[in-house]
C-alpha cells in the first residue's frame, strides 16, 4: 500500500536530533513558557518574514485569537470562503461574530475576490482569507478591498506553511495569520500545536496576554483570557523540524509538477496554480465525478486517498441555519474532490505507480 501520508517515515529522518531536543528539554526541567518556546517562535517569525510570531495550542486557536484580540463579537460580520475546513467559520462563530460564506474559484479552490465587494456591509469588520490545500490567495485584490472599507485582513495559513505571493510568505500577508501544526501539516508537531504571526506588536501583546489566561504577568489579569499556549516540547521539536521545511516543501513540488506533468486521464480534473512558489501542496486534490468508485479503484490498487472534505461547512448539522444557502461551486467541489499521496519521503517509483494507476481508471 501507498500510504496517503506516511508519518513515521516523515519524522524518522530526523530521529537523532529529536532525541537530542527531546533529552535537552526533559533535563532543563522547564516545559512551558521557556527557552523552546522562544527560540522556536523568533525561528518561525524568521521563516514567514514577520516581527513577531506566537506559539499557541492549535490552528483553531490561532485564529479564536486573533478575532478576540481585535474586539470583533455579536453583529460584527467575517467573510470568509465558504469550502474551508470547519475550524475557519468555527473561530469567527465562537466569538459571537457571523460568517459571511463567499464562493471560491472553482480553478484554485481560494477565495473569489470579485464576489466579496457585494457582500460587505456597514457590520463587516475583516476579511479571512485561507490558503486551502498550501496555495497562497491571490492578495491584491483583498488588500484593494481592505483598503477601501477599513478591514482587517486574517489569514489562515494552516496548509500553507512557506507558500508565496509576490515574494511575501504566508503569515506576512494579512494584519494576523493562524498558522497549525498539526501532524500531518508541512511542518508538523507530535501532537496539537499552532502559532501567531503578526507585525502588529500591540495586537501581538494584546494575543499573548488572553492566551495566559488574560495575563501580562503573573497573578495581573488584564484581560478575560483562556489557556493556549505551545508546550516546550512542541516547540523544540517544531525548532527542529523547522529547518527542512523548505526542502520538504520543494520535494512536494517536485511530485505535484510529475503529477501535473504526467497524468493524462481524461476523467480527472488537475489543481492549477498561479506560480511553483505560491503552492506548497499541502495536500495534491483533484476532480473526479465519480469519486466513491474511483476511491475503490485506488485503494483496490493499494494507493491510500484522502477526501478534504466530503462535506461542506454549510451542509454541516453544526451550521444547519446555512442548509438553505445555494453555493452550487462549494458543493460541487466537495462532491468532487479526493487527494492523491504527496509527501517528501515518497519514492519515485511510488509516484511512477500513482500516476500509472491514475491514468489507467476508466
Amino acid at each position: 500500500m501507498i500510504k496517503f501520508l506516511d508519518l513515521h517515515k516523515i519524522n524518522e529522518r530526523y530521529r537523532d536530533k529529536l532525541d537530542s531536543r527531546i533529552k535537552e528539554i526533559l533535563d532543563s526541567g522547564w516545559y512551558l513558557q521557556g527557552k523552546q518556546n522562544e527560540e522556536f517562535s523568533k525561528h518561525f517569525a524568521e521563516f514567514c518574514g514577520t516581527k513577531y510570531a506566537l506559539g499557541v495550542a492549535n490552528g483553531l486557536d490561532a485564529l479564536n485569537l486573533i478575532i478576540k484580540a481585535y474586539g470583533f463579537g455579536p453583529g460584527d460580520e467575517i467573510i470568509v470562503p465558504a469550502n474551508t475546513y470547519i475550524a475557519t467559520i468555527l473561530a469567527i462563530s465562537e466569538n459571537g461574530c457571523t460568517p459571511v460564506l463567499i464562493e471560491p474559484d472553482i480553478n484554485t479552490y481560494n477565495i473569489n475576490p470579485r464576489l466579496i465587494e457585494e457582500k460587505i456591509t456597514p457590520r463587516t469588520k475583516a476579511i479571512m482569507v485561507v490558503h486551502l490545500y498550501g496555495q497562497a490567495v491571490q492578495m491584491q485584490e483583498i488588500w484593494n478591498l481592505a483598503k477601501k472599507y477599513n478591514l482587517k485582513v486574517i489569514e489562515d495559513a494552516a496548509q500553507a506553511h512557506g507558500a508565496e505571493y509576490q515574494g511575501h510568505r504566508t503569515g506576512n500577508l494579512g494584519d494576523a495569520a493562524g498558522f497549525s501544526f498539526y501532524p500531518g501539516k508541512n511542518l508538523g508537531a507530535m501532537g496539537d500545536a499552532g502559532a501567531v504571526t503578526t507585525n502588529d506588536e500591540a495586537l501581538y501583546n494584546k494575543i499573548k496576554a488572553i492566551a495566559n489566561y488574560g495575563s501580562d504577568r503573573k497573578y495581573h489579569h488584564i484581560y478575560k483570557g483562556t489557556n493556549s499556549r505551545l508546550d516546550e516540547l512542541q516547540a523544540g521539536i517544531l525548532d527542529v523540524k523547522l529547518q527542512y521545511l523548505e526542502d520538504d516543501n520543494n520535494k512536494r513540488q517536485e511530485i505535484a509538477k510529475y503529477y501535473r506533468e504526467h497524468i493524462k486521464n481524461p476523467l480527472i480534473t488537475l489543481p492549477q496554480t498561479n506560480d511553483e512558489k505560491s503552492h506548497v501542496w499541502h495536500v495534491f486534490v483533484i476532480r473526479v465525478k465519480e469519486r466513491e468508485r474511483f476511491q475503490q479503484y485506488l485503494t483496490d490498487n493499494g494507493i491510500q486517498t484522502v477526501i478534504h472534505y466530503p462535506t461542506a461547512p454549510h451542509k454541516q448539522e453544526a451550521y444547519k441555519e446555512y442548509s438553505a444557502l445555494s453555493l452550487p461551486i462549494t458543493e460541487q467541489i466537495h462532491r468532487e474532490v479526493i487527494s492523491l499521496p504527496i509527501s517528501p519521503v515518497m519514492t519515485s517509483e511510488e509516484v511512477e505507480t500513482v500516476v500509472r494507476i491514475v491514468n489507467e481508471f476508466i
